[in-house]
């Protein structure tokens, strides 16, 4: 194993030891999370730039140590981002769930939990928290746990975001009956990224799925081309953080998404 599988393989079994830290409260969050009322779907994407915040990366380093996330998410929205990403994961983003929670009380758009689900029971805790959506990367869950997940999210009225990289895990996330699927352009074990992974990825879904271009895109232009090859929204995190002005930048590629949509149209 190189260093690249052993970073995602660490990820991984420090979330089954997070699931598992909650199971004895399962009851109870799963009684709380089915109070939760039910998120939108993903037609309001459509078109559409999901802003994402987060403190760091392991690929990209310290973005924005000194992140607000209810100033962030107001300025994102006020941007024209029809959705926000929240980055959960504290050690390697620099995230909580109290910032999704803050993010939760000052906007009304919907929110997307962003971490490295492994276990059903985070899937209540997303909803308690006010996540609308989920995101179920198919690299760490086999079809069995996979299945799990998406029905840990109709009962709690949450839809999930699956993230793919290549077209093997389209095939999977599309058998699982995914609504919503991302293309992630970075490499999850090199965290390398390249735009042509989504055009290469995007004809093995089908158009009848929403399909989310995600990671690389530093630009409107970027943004624009990610639409040009079948793209329904994109979602960008890294850019935004590190721009002087991230609502400045935001508005800039939610122009060209909305000006690519329409002529693709």
């Amino acid at each position: 194993m190189n260093a690249e599988q052993g970073k995602l393989a660490s990820i991984a079994a420090r979330k089954h030891a997070e699931a598992e830290a909650l199971l004895c409260a399962a009851a109870a969050m799963w009684s709380k999370a089915e109070t939760v009322a039910p998120g939108p779907g993903f037609e309001v994407l459509r078109g559409g730039v999901i802003a994402e915040m987060k403190r760091r990366s392991p690929s990209g380093g310290e973005l924005r140590p000194d992140l607000d996330p209810e100033v962030t998410a107001k300025a994102f929205v006020h941007a024209g981002a029809v959705a926000l990403s929240v980055l959960t994961d504290e050690p390697d983003f620099g995230g909580s769930l109290d910032d999704l929670a803050r993010v939760r009380g000052v906007v009304d758009v919907p929110i997307l939990r962003k971490d490295f689900i492994v276990d059903p029971i985070q899937v209540a805790e997303a909803r308690i928290a006010g996540a609308d959506w989920v995101l179920f990367i198919v690299a760490l869950l086999d079809d069995e746990r996979l299945q799990a997940c998406f029905e840990a999210a109709t009962r709690s009225g949450a839809h999930a975001i699956v993230e793919v990289h290549d077209a093997g895990e389209a095939q999977r996330a599309v058998d699982a009956g995914a609504e919503c699927i991302g293309i992630n352009n970075r490499n999850l074990r090199t965290l390398a990224t390249d735009l042509t992974t989504f055009e290469r990825v995007r004809g093995s879904i089908p158009e009848s799925i929403v399909c989310v271009a995600e990671s690389g895109i530093r630009d409107a232009a970027a943004a624009a081309a990610m639409v040009n090859a079948g793209a329904d929204a994109v979602l960008v995190g890294e850019a935004l953080m590190r721009a002087e002005s991230p609502a400045a930048l935001c508005a800039d590629i939610v122009s060209a998404v909305g000006a690519a949509a329409k002529r693709r149209s």
